[in-house]
């Protein structure tokens, strides 16, 4: 399928005013949050909560996602929560993974959990793929094939992408997309994110070109520390005096609870278009969330078009092979 020029290389006009402690009611949808159970992720899947949607945490280990239930129950009266065993890194559990969802359609999945390692060794998952690019993008890539079906039955499906501010500054190798040559954990990290934001605007392009009802917008936490992140135990404590000293950061960046209002708006939104991206309104990396310009690289359908082959060919999957 040839890949056709972006759609939004510019920004569209700002749409209404969105409030975020004031969110729309989603009852009778349901979405799924990889990584639902810690960071961003849990945030998401809390505020989404909030809406009386019925949120799925997707997570590999039960024990998290029980700790991250229960603090969202706490919080949110009447949460509609549950736990889907979800291993990013392992790409032949994901069609077993879709299918013990049983669900009659899935109204948006948020593509957030990911890995971040910090030093070498370079690492790999069982199926031979480095750990970052392959948890973060190809576990995201393949998954989205398995879901196409559930999303596509939704009135108006929607996937969002997470990407992340430090992929602005990164560019792909398109011979070396794992790192093999030259491995320096943190731009491998910065890197997979642009793949998944190439793969959710390519994504976008797909859909169109089938005339799907399905959207993929991406969209980023900006600058999200833990260290201004309010307590959620026992998922996440941040003592007073942590809070105290990231005071001064707080000025240029925020907790993980604002680093994930763009992904909630993107999620429920009834003004979000496909192929857009949303961040913090603040130098894209605080306060609240707004429609951005798509960087100019990760326009680019000939890069998009060659991720997305060499994706199909490493995880034996086509995202789009599910969409109608």
């Amino acid at each position: 399928m040839p890949s056709q020029p972006h759609p939004y290389p510019h920004p569209q006009p700002e749409p209404r005013p969105w409030d975020v402690h004031r969110l729309p009611s989603a009852e009778g949808r349901a979405f799924l949050v990889t990584g639902g159970n810690a960071g961003i992720g849990y945030f998401v899947a809390e505020q989404l909560a909030a809406t009386g949607a019925d949120v799925v945490l997707g997570s590999r280990d039960a024990a998290k996602a029980d700790a991250a239930m229960a603090s969202i129950r706490s919080r949110v009266s009447g949460a509609r929560l549950r736990h889907l065993p979800l291993d990013l890194a392992d790409l032949s559990s994901l069609k077993a993974a879709v299918d013990r969802l049983d669900l009659d359609h899935l109204d948006a999945v948020v593509h957030n959990a990911g890995v971040a390692l910090d030093d070498p060794p370079r690492r790999e998952t069982g199926d031979g793929h480095e750990l970052m690019f392959g948890t973060n993008h190809l576990g995201h890539f393949a998954l989205t094939q398995w879901l196409a079906p559930l999303l596509s039955a939704a009135p108006g499906g929607r996937v969002v992408t997470v990407g992340s501010f430090a992929a602005r500054s990164e560019r792909l190798d398109l011979d070396d997309l794992q790192s093999a040559r030259d491995y320096r954990p943190k731009r491998t990290y910065g890197r997979s994110k642009l793949a998944q934001m190439y793969f959710g605007f390519e994504l976008d392009r797909r859909l169109r070109a089938l005339g799907s009802t399905v959207l993929s917008a991406v969209a980023h936490p900006g600058g999200a520390l833990d260290s201004l992140t309010p307590s959620r135990a026992p998922v996440h404590v941040t003592t007073p005096g942590e809070r105290l000293r990231a005071l001064p950061a707080g000025l240029l960046v925020q907790g993980k609870d604002a680093g994930a209002w763009p992904i909630v708006r993107a999620v429920l939104d009834p003004e979000v278009r496909g192929g857009q991206v949303w961040g913090p309104r603040v130098f894209g990396l605080r306060g609240a969330p707004r429609l951005e310009p798509v960087p100019a690289h990760m326009a680019d359908p000939a890069v998009a078009a060659q991720l997305w082959a060499a994706s199909g060919e490493l995880t034996g999957t086509d995202p789009g092979l599910g969409f109608q």
